[in-house]
């Protein structure tokens, strides 16, 4: 690698993120995490000046994927903190001083679901007793109580405004598809089945009304997710939307006439607006691109007609974004940080679809199948300018998850090195309903890894400057996974692939990954092993190694409880069975990340991943500098 091209890595790993915003309960502040002084701390943006304030030095975690959520004084945030990446997480809280103390520890893996009103009760999800459920914390005492106890995992606990109940969403049914909203006592008591939408939909509450008579719920009954505010005292719901996009709930805004939910839109995502009397729902004016808002508790709204937006496109960085209801217009609260780039630096994404039945032209090594249904796919196509350009196939993870008009850092790395990328939101991606969601179920690596491998042969042959002879294959976590399921299933378009945090060993997985895990995706999507062992074992990369027949470079954290570094590692003993080379130069690559879990936004850590991809990449496919 040229001293220029480690320059430019090192610039774009250093670019500092902003992530998981979230408004004060006064709506004067907005706490988030923010690289801008290399490592990622906890700052605090003044609504009214702008003025950004540092909170933490050094004390929350380098990874920021958890979010934070303001304590009902709005003196104190909390936040997850964990070891080195691995996702067992305690609550933390900091306070405006900068002093940090331990809220909530307990074994496994803990997740702050809601903050009470009061201030007295913090609700968290803790899988300590193996599943996923929830427990309340009592701020003042530090009693900690289990309130519910299901076989499945419970999601999205939301406490009523006087404290007195709370409602989530979990799954008592056979059908595993199937998730349905509760209501009970604030002690979990007298549970009861709100029964909205059928027996194997999903349905889920986000947000209680200011009055705590009603409930802003989603459901994809009709396919098509869409979203409702339930009337506990009618035990009726009513819907909004004209079930013409997927759309899903946020949050209900303040003074609780509007609501608010994001729309998927091809690739897009953008906010609508509802008015809760009338029905009558817009979408807010706002450049294309994705909208998204804070994860977890949010605070959304900052007064009654002004709300905190997160907006970003291939090109534009995330920023923050004050968006007034009723004027239309928005002012940049924080601006993204670009160092030495400018948005014209970076690549567009072209968005293409095109028509796959899941089984490309190129034949398939490892499995056979019943005859798959025809969709209508969409994917991105990053163009890098090389002429010829070699192309990396980047699948997302998930597999519930798609690629949209965000900015992709990883996408522009790449581009920066002369590699067209292609990311696929193959059948079992969101943003298309719940049919689209469910093809994938009982079909973990067919059709839609024929879906992956159609949209290279579509591309191939539709854009004469890509180089069909530098092909490789790259994904992370699910896209792992299907990095390994090309390369041993569709060898033959591939000349090389990068597998990072990926899956190899289905059935090892299902007995190492998290209870949470286990149930909501292995057994969803696969059954369980006893019940299909073939199953597990065709559609196991492991089991087609003997299929790969080149270069491929295999990265996985030690500390992922996600996707436990043995599923790399059994890759590997495999490779050496076969008497396979390690090394620059051998068959395979083999790299195992110290301090890390499942992927990280440390920019320290994303600078390492960079130079493995690209040195790989260089080595193994090269990249001809003649950008017309």
């Amino acid at each position: 690698m040229s001293d220029s091209d480690e320059t430019v890595l090192e610039e774009l790993a250093g670019l500092p993120t902003i992530a998981h915003p979230t408004v004060s309960p006064s709506g004067d502040e907005v706490a988030c995490y923010y690289d801008v002084t290399g490592r990622n701390e906890l700052h605090v943006v003044d609504v009214e000046t702008g003025d950004v304030e540092r909170w933490s030095d050094g004390e929350v975690p380098r990874n920021a994927r958890w979010y934070v959520a303001w304590a009902a004084d709005g003196d104190r945030v909390f936040f997850h903190l964990d070891d080195a990446g691995d996702e067992q997480n305690d609550i933390y809280a900091l306070s405006r001083d900068g002093s940090v103390e331990p809220v909530v520890e307990m074994d496994g893996q803990l997740a702050v679901q809601d903050v009470g009103e009061d201030g007295e009760t913090l609700l968290v999800g803790s899988n300590r007793d193996g599943q996923l459920n929830v427990y309340s914390h009592d701020l003042a005492s530090g009693e900690t109580t289990k309130i519910t106890d299901y076989e499945r995992a419970v999601w999205e606990a939301h406490l009523s405004p006087d404290g007195d109940r709370i409602a989530y969403a979990t799954n008592e049914t056979d059908d595993f598809d199937n998730r349905d909203v509760y209501v009970a006592n604030a002690d979990g008591s007298d549970p009861r089945n709100l029964e909205i939408g059928e027996i194997g939909a999903e349905a889920t509450p986000v947000d209680w009304g200011p009055d705590g008579e009603r409930l802003l719920v989603g459901d994809n009954t009709p396919d098509l997710g869409r979203i409702g505010v339930y009337d506990l005292a009618a035990d009726d719901v009513t819907w909004y939307g004209d079930d013409e996009y997927d759309e899903q709930p946020i949050a209900v805004l303040s003074g609780g006439d509007r609501l608010l939910a994001s729309r998927s839109r091809n690739a897009n995502t953008v906010p609508v607006v509802y008015d809760r009397e009338s029905g009558s729902g817009r979408e807010l004016e706002l450049p294309e691109g994705v909208t998204s808002f804070g994860m977890g508790p949010t605070g959304i709204s900052i007064d009654e007609d002004r709300i905190l937006l997160e907006h970003t496109s291939p090109t534009r960085r995330p920023e923050l974004l004050i968006y007034d209801l009723e004027s239309d217009e928005y002012e940049t609260l924080l601006e993204a940080e670009y160092g030495p780039f400018d948005p014209d630096d970076f690549a567009d994404a072209e968005y293409v679809t095109f028509t796959s039945d899941g089984v490309p032209e190129t034949p398939a090594e490892a499995v056979e199948h019943e005859p798959y249904d025809e969709f209508e796919i969409g994917a991105l196509l990053y163009d890098s300018g090389e002429r010829p350009s070699p192309l990396i196939v980047n699948p997302h993870g998930g597999p519930r998850g798609r690629d949209d008009t965000s900015f992709d850092l990883y996408a522009q790395t790449l581009v920066s090195q002369g590699f067209s990328v292609l990311q696929v939101n193959y059948r079992g991606s969101t943003g298309r309903g719940r049919e689209f969601v469910e093809e994938l179920i009982g079909d973990w690596g067919g059709a839609e890894q024929g879906d992956v491998a159609t949209a290279v042969e579509y591309v191939l042959e539709r854009y004469d400057w890509l180089d069909e002879d530098r092909v490789v294959v790259f994904g992370g976590s699910y896209g792992g996974y299907s990095a390994y399921w090309q390369l041993v299933q569709y060898p033959a378009l591939y000349d090389a692939g990068i597998a990072w945090i990926g899956l190899t060993d289905l059935e090892e997985m299902f007995e190492t990954t998290m209870a949470h895990y286990r149930v909501e995706l292995m057994e969803k999507y696969l059954g369980t092993p006893a019940e299909n062992p073939d199953l597990y074992a065709d559609r196991s990369p492991l089991t087609h190694v003997e299929n790969l027949d080149v270069p491929i470079c295999i990265v996985h954290g030690v500390n992922d409880r996600r996707v436990p570094v043995s599923q790399a590692r059994l890759f590997r003993e495999a490779l050496e069975e076969r008497e396979l080379e390690a090394g620059e130069t051998g068959a395979f690559e083999y790299h195992e990340l110290g301090e890390e879990g499942h992927a990280s936004s440390d920019q320290a850590q994303k600078l390492r991943l960079f130079r493995l991809l690209t040195e790989f990449l260089e080595r193994r496919v090269g990249v001809e500098r003649t950008v017309v």
